[in-house]
């Protein structure tokens, strides 16, 4: 899908086709429309589907005609009913007299642009438009820390009251997602220093600032995704190592419950020998019988808790 913006008289309105200053928005474009626009504004095939690439890494490229600014954002995907915080990559363009942006899929960081919302924002300030738009992507990967750093309090909060598989595997994706946004914020660090070093595309007075703002954000981004990874394979340890202490209390509860239970077997076993009747305690007792089960009775309860007491089962 393309759809074309442009400022005018400091208002964003969509237009129908190409114009100086515009911005062209391509989300998940077919062949066809890469095509088109390669041909209109003489640009690689290749770079215009950098970005449709999901293992593509973060980079400034620079050709005679462009200059591409690659970085990985943040987004949310659908994975067995469940919520999979992960990253894509998001290209922005500039060549010639526009600048074009290309995603994979529809992404909340391009929402706020496209509807006006962003102060300060024209499609002709490309320099700006880059920034705001690293800005957004630092911005809406705290937001995404934020809410992976709630869900896992959920999770513990569940663990606490039932230590089961799922609430680790729960905790194991939150890790996961928290491995996919270090890396792509470290790949996108690089990109900020190279954009602060040199001077790829035209800057305006206001856009250092603007630069400087981005980089710490993405800096307290990189912090908080460690902390909350370090955090989260603590939390794991911890609750592993509950999972097997309560799987070694369950087998030495079996164990007591086994060796009280053998007693019974032996002297029932013993009383069913095939031998003289008459040199079998009780047996010309009426009462033999029940002697005999309340005797092995009274033997298992003792053995149980005689062996419970020991120390190898504390």
């Amino acid at each position: 899908m393309i759809k074309y913006y442009l400022s005018r008289n400091n208002h964003l309105e969509q237009i129908d086709s190409q114009a100086p200053g515009c911005w062209i928005s391509m989300i998940s474009p077919s062949e066809a429309e890469l095509r088109q626009i390669s041909t209109t504004l003489e640009l690689d095939m290749d770079t215009l589907k950098a970005a449709m690439d999901a293992y593509e890494r973060s980079r400034i490229e620079t050709d005679d005609n462009y200059t591409m600014v690659l970085v990985n954002i943040p987004t949310i995907e659908e994975h067995n009913e469940k919520e999979l915080y992960t990253t894509i990559p998001l290209s922005v363009i500039v060549t010639g007299d526009v600048v074009i942006t290309v995603c994979s899929e529809d992404t909340p960081i391009l929402h706020p642009f496209a509807s006006g919302r962003v102060r300060d924002f024209y499609t002709f300030m490309r320099s700006r438009f880059i920034l705001q738009m690293l800005n957004r992507t630092a911005s809406l990967y705290l937001q995404y820390l934020s809410i992976i750093d709630r869900k896992s309090d959920e999770v513990e909060n569940k663990l606490h009251r039932s230590t089961k598989n799922h609430e680790l595997i729960e905790l194991l994706k939150l890790e996961k997602s928290l491995v996919y946004f270090t890396t792509a914020l470290r790949s996108n660090e690089a990109v900020l220093e190279k954009l602060f070093r040199y001077d790829f595309i035209k800057k305006y007075p206001d856009d250092q600032d603007l630069l400087d703002d981005v980089i710490v954000e993405n800096k307290q981004a990189i912090e908080m995704s460690n902390i909350y990874s370090g955090i989260l394979s603590g939390m794991m340890d911890a609750f592993a190592s509950v999972i097997s202490n309560n799987l070694n209390i369950v087998m030495k509860v079996l164990t007591v419950i086994s060796v009280a239970l053998a007693i019974p077997n032996i002297l029932f076993g013993a009383f069913g020998m095939n031998v003289n009747f008459n040199s079998i305690p009780f047996m010309q007792s009426s009462y033999g019988f029940i002697i005999i089960v309340a005797g092995t009775a009274v033997l298992s309860v003792i053995s149980y808790f005689i062996i419970s007491k020991a120390k190898m089962f504390k």
